[in-house]
């Protein structure tokens, strides 16, 4: 079963640390083995497979579900908070490649090296000049692998069209994002109170969504944007750099 990296009190990569287990209602958790022996022999009902850990108790006042886990609902059931999202709606994108630009018709003009980053506006790009013309902020930031999957030069190529549309995308290297204990996952986060975090299946096709407004979710996303709006490259500077390496 996948786990899911929840969030951690450590700054420098070390314990504790919380994760979600995929498909089930149970949480892991990651910290220092408790040897104690005054403490071990305190413990009731313990079963030879079972160990024990201790963490702060500000992890799990801080990243504990404080609702019941959400059910999986499809893409589109999120659609309105584009439209209707106050002040911002951003993305972080983690995957090294997405069924849907392959299925893109842009996908087979990007394969025979034509130019497919000044086509004409679509529906989502329309909408992002509508909201952005309102002060509101489309932004994401995509993890980039060293060199480029194929998947992410086809996102780099067509990025000028969203970016001209007002979108503000940057990008950070894969490596970098470990180092700052991002989340592996792909999610939105509407004006920092509602997260709309992905399912993809093994070929990269979105399966669909889980939306929450928990505390706890929605501070662990802000810490992910925070922190990785800081340190990305926007897509200017960042295929600039693409290009004097190739």
């Amino acid at each position: 079963m996948t786990l899911r990296f929840i969030g951690t009190t450590s700054d420098d990569g070390d314990c504790p640390t919380l994760y979600d287990i995929e498909g089930t209602d149970e949480i892991l958790v990651q910290g220092e083995r408790e040897t104690d022996p005054e403490h071990l022999v305190q413990l009731r009902d313990v079963k030879e497979s079972e160990t024990f850990v201790r963490v702060p108790r500000s992890l799990l006042t801080r990243y504990a579900p404080r609702a019941d886990a959400p059910q999986r609902r499809p893409f589109a059931s999120i659609a309105h908070h584009f439209r209707e999202f106050r002040h911002t709606a951003w993305r972080l994108e983690t995957r090294r490649g997405y069924a849907s630009d392959r299925n893109n018709p842009k996908w087979s003009r990007f394969l025979a090296g034509e130019d497919i980053g000044g086509d004409p506006d679509n529906a989502w790009r329309a909408n992002v000049r509508e909201q952005t013309a309102r002060g509101k902020r489309f932004e994401r930031v995509r993890l980039v692998d060293e060199p480029l999957t194929q998947g992410q030069a086809f996102l780099l190529a067509s990025a000028p069209g969203n970016v001209a549309a007002g979108e503000d995308i940057r990008n950070l290297t894969r490596a970098h994002a470990c180092e700052l204990r991002l989340p592996d996952h792909d999610f939105w986060l509407f004006d920092s109170k509602v997260v709309a975090r992905f399912e993809f299946d093994d070929d990269d096709t979105t399966l669909g969504v889980y939306v929450s407004e928990d505390p706890a979710e929605v501070l662990a996303a802000c810490q992910a944007r925070d922190a990785a709006w800081h340190h990305a490259v926007r897509t200017e500077e960042f295929a600039g750099q693409v290009r004097s390496t190739v």
